[in-house]
C-alpha cells in the first residue's frame, strides 16, 4: 500500500504495518509510529517524534531526515538500510544488527549506535560523544567523526579512510584494523589488544598505553607523547620521530626519532623491548 503526503500524528500511527511505501509523509506528535512494521519502504519522510522505529525488519530509509525531537529512532531492528538522511537526534540505532549507513549525516550524534552488530558505514558525517560503543562485527569507510569516547569496547572492527577526532578512542577494543586514517585526540587505545593501524597520522597525549598486541605499520606519531606506557608486544613500524616513549613492556618499536624515552619505572625489565632509531 502506499501513503504519500501524510500527515499522520498519534501513538503508533501505522503499526504493524506491513509491505507499504511511504513517500513524502511528516510523522509527528505520537510516539512509536512504525513499531513492529515490516517490509517497508521510506522516502522524502520526516520523523518528528520519539521513538519512529523500534523493532521493525526489513525496511530502507532514503532521503528522510529524524528531527531532534525523533529521539531513540531505530532501537532493537534488523535487515535495514538507511541512505542519504540527516539524522538530528541523539542515542539513534542501538541493539540492532544486519544493517548499512551510507551518505548520511549525524549532527546530535551523542550516544549513537550502541550494542550494534554487524554493520556498515559508509560516507557517514558524526558529530557527539560516545559514538559506536559496545559493537561488534563492524566496518567503516570515510566517516568523519567529531566526539569524545568513540568506538569505547567494540570488537571486529575495520576502519578505513576515516578522520576521527575524538579522545578516549578505541578504549577496551579487541580485534580493530585501521588503514589511512587521521586520529587526533589524547589517550588512544588504552586497555586494548589486537589492535593494528596502518598508514595511519595520530596525534595523542598519551596515546597508546596498557595494549597487547599493537602493531603499527608505516605511521606517523607526530606530537605523540607519553606513548606505550605498559604496552605489550609491540610491532611498530613509525615514520616519523615520536615526543616521547614512556616504560613499554615488550616488543620492537622502529621510528626516526625519540625526543625523550623515559624508563623510570625498575619493575618493567627494559631489555624485552627493542628500540630502533633510523
Amino acid at each position: 500500500m502506499d501513503y504519500i503526503k501524510l500527515h499522520l500524528t498519534g501513538e503508533r500511527a501505522m503499526f504493524k504495518t506491513d509491505n507499504a511505501n511511504i513517500e513524502e509523509c511528516l510523522f509527528d506528535d505520537g510516539e512509536s509510529p512504525l513499531k513492529e512494521s515490516k517490509n517497508f519502504h521510506v522516502n522524502k519522510t520526516t520523523f518528528g517524534w520519539k521513538y519512529p522505529l523500534w523493532y521493525s525488519h526489513d525496511f530502507d530509509v532514503k532521503e528522510s531526515t529524524f528531527l531532534e525531537m525523533g529521539r531513540a529512532g531505530v532501537w532493537y531492528s534488523d535487515h535495514f538500510k538507511i541512505t542519504n538522511c540527516e539524522y538530528g537526534a541523539p542515542k539513534g540505532i542501538r541493539m540492532c544488527h544486519d544493517f548499512a549507513i551510507e551518505d548520511t549525516c549525524f549532527p546530535l550524534g551523542d550516544e549513537t549506535m550502541w550494542w550494534d552488530h554487524d554493520f556498515v558505514l559508509s560516507r557517514v558525517k558524526a558529530k557527539g560523544n560516545y559514538f559506536a560503543m559496545r559493537c561488534q562485527n563492524v566496518e567503516v569507510d570515510h566517516l568523519e567523526l567529531e566526539g569524545n569516547y568513540a568506538f569505547d569496547s567494540c570488537k571486529n572492527v575495520v576502519i578505513s579512510d576515516s578522520i576521527l577526532m575524538t579522545k578516549d578512542a578505541f578504549w577496551n577494543c579487541e580485534n580493530v584494523t585501521i588503514k589511512n586514517c587521521v586520529i587526533r585526540g589524547e589517550y588512544f587505545g588504552w586497555n586494548s589488544k589486537n589492535i593494528t593501524l596502518i598508514n595511519c597520522k595520530i596525534s595523542s597525549h598519551q596515546g597508546f598505553c596498557y595494549m597487547e598486541n599493537i602493531t603499527l605499520i608505516d605511521c606517523d606519531l607526530t606530537d605523540t607523547d607519553l606513548s606505550f606506557e605498559y604496552c605489550s608486544n609491540i610491532d611498530a613500524k613509525i615514520n616519523s620521530r615520536v615526543v616521547s616513549i614512556k616504560n613499554p613492556i615488550s616488543g620492537k618499536i622502529v621510528c626516526q626519532g625519540v625526543d625523550e624515552l623515559i624508563l623510570d619505572d625498575d619493575e618493567v625489565n627494559h631489555d624485552e623491548t627493542e628500540i630502533v632509531v633510523l
